[in-house]
């Protein structure tokens, strides 16, 4: 008897309300481009493409401690239905960004599916930032610099409590790799959450190979699977110029790839971000193509 045939969901979510640069929004049309569709049903994927949630109009971007909260979170909140379905009729959510903010609507449903199902779900962050701060502890108000902490619930209540409970995932099943920029107060935030922390400095120090491996061990422990939420500034500039919040020292084009990679091999894959390509800001969409080419290699796409 045949096996049945492997599904993904894509959504795009033109979204950057949530950051300081504008260009977000134009993220996920740009992965498109790089033909990721024709990239996935290459790898003998049945691929649904969802289209783009629908981004209220903000005339200007509101001040204050949590900028433009009402316009995100009513994007987080029909993420959130979108992602819980796809992986409640068996499907793998792949969120096309759009700033991190998205990640609180993401991971909510794919965490609320596995609820229902009575099992945990874990998480692995891969960002040059924590995302970590707080409405009180961040110094702009920009809500890509929270997500994770509304996602362990000491953010925001409104995001925190997204999907009807809170936290969202047991903060030892969570993994933070690729940090190499970390506000003070964040910090703090960071060390109180109790999760585990594989900054750039580890990697350099043992390896993408080990680190990703011991990410998903912890990320697997107990959980049904994990989903993983990808910022592509953790990858250095050189290799990813398409992004808001640059930072030289990150990780190299095959150790981005070896942690897709190795996340495939797991099998334990339940949903996927792809977040921060700005393609304002990027050079002959190279950015945009590694994004896809990693989604590519998150699902499956090995070197021969």
């Amino acid at each position: 008897m045949a096996s049945k045939k492997r599904h993904a969901t894509i959504v795009g979510v033109p979204l950057d309300y949530g950051a300081s640069k504008r260009g977000a929004s134009g993220g996920p049309a740009a992965i498109r481009r790089a033909n990721l569709v024709e990239g996935l049903e290459a790898l003998d994927l049945e691929v649904t493409d969802a289209g783009d949630l629908a981004v209220p109009k903000v005339a200007a971007a509101s001040a204050g401690k949590l900028k433009n909260a009402a316009a995100i979170l009513k994007v987080c909140a029909e993420l959130e239905k979108h992602t819980y379905e796809a992986v409640a009729n068996g499907s793998t959510p792949l969120t096309l960004g759009g700033d991190h903010s998205l990640a609180v609507g993401s991971f909510s449903g794919v965490s609320r599916a596995m609820r229902d199902k009575g099992r945990k779900v874990g998480l692995i962050w891969v960002d040059a930032h924590a995302d970590m701060n707080t409405p009180e502890t961040s110094p702009t108000g920009n809500v890509h610099g929270m997500p994770l902490a509304h996602i362990l619930g000491f953010g925001h209540k409104d995001f925190a409590r997204l999907g009807g409970f809170s936290p969202k995932v047991d903060p030892r099943n969570m993994v933070l790799i690729g940090i190499r920029d970390v506000d003070r107060a964040e910090a703090v935030n960071i060390r109180k959450s109790g999760i585990r922390v594989f900054s750039m400095q580890e990697i350099d120090r043992f390896g993408m190979g080990v680190v990703t491996e011991q990410a998903i061990d912890m990320a697997s422990d107990g959980t049904a699977g994990f989903h993983v939420s990808f910022d592509i500034d953790s990858v250095d500039p050189g290799n990813a110029p398409g992004t808001g919040t640059i930072k030289r020292g990150g990780l190299t084009y095959r150790e981005s790839h070896l942690l897709m990679e190795l996340v495939a091999d797991s099998e334990r894959l339940a949903g996927l971000d792809l977040v921060e390509v700005n393609p304002l800001e990027d050079t002959q969409n190279a950015t945009a193509v590694l994004a896809a080419e990693l989604i590519c290699s998150a699902m499956g796409k090995n070197i021969y």
